[in-house]
């Protein structure tokens, strides 16, 4: 079992920042991909970004040259720094990890921009 624990989420107003984390515990191999989605009320979860082991990233769109992640692999944890908030980026946020033995979900974390 994989067990994935987020925490950094919350409030701000537009413009500002927050950086997300998401640390994994339990039968973790040593590659696997990390990532983050999101939700947003009545719409369809969305890849935001992910890094593998590799470091190879991938962003959205939508959020390239605002937000950036990052992995320390010695402590199992990625994280989401996330700059010039927008509205639009309310939702909740998911944490995954992708490995052979299957996907694994956060609990996710709200993160609400709004002046």
């Amino acid at each position: 079992q994989v067990q994935l624990v987020e925490s950094g989420g919350g409030l701000v107003q537009p413009g500002g920042s927050l950086r997300l984390s998401c640390a994994a515990s339990g039968n973790i191999f040593s590659i696997y991909t990390m990532g983050w989605y999101r939700q947003a009320p009545g719409k369809q979860r969305e890849l935001v970004a992910h890094i593998t082991n590799g470091i190879t990233l991938r962003y959205a769109d939508s959020v390239k040259g605002r937000f950036t992640i990052s992995r320390d692999n010695a402590k199992k944890t990625v994280y989401l720094q996330m700059n010039s908030l927008k509205p639009e980026d309310t939702a909740v946020y998911y944490c995954q990890l992708q490995q052979s033995s299957g996907d694994y979900w956060g609990q996710g974390t709200q993160v609400t921009v709004s002046s």
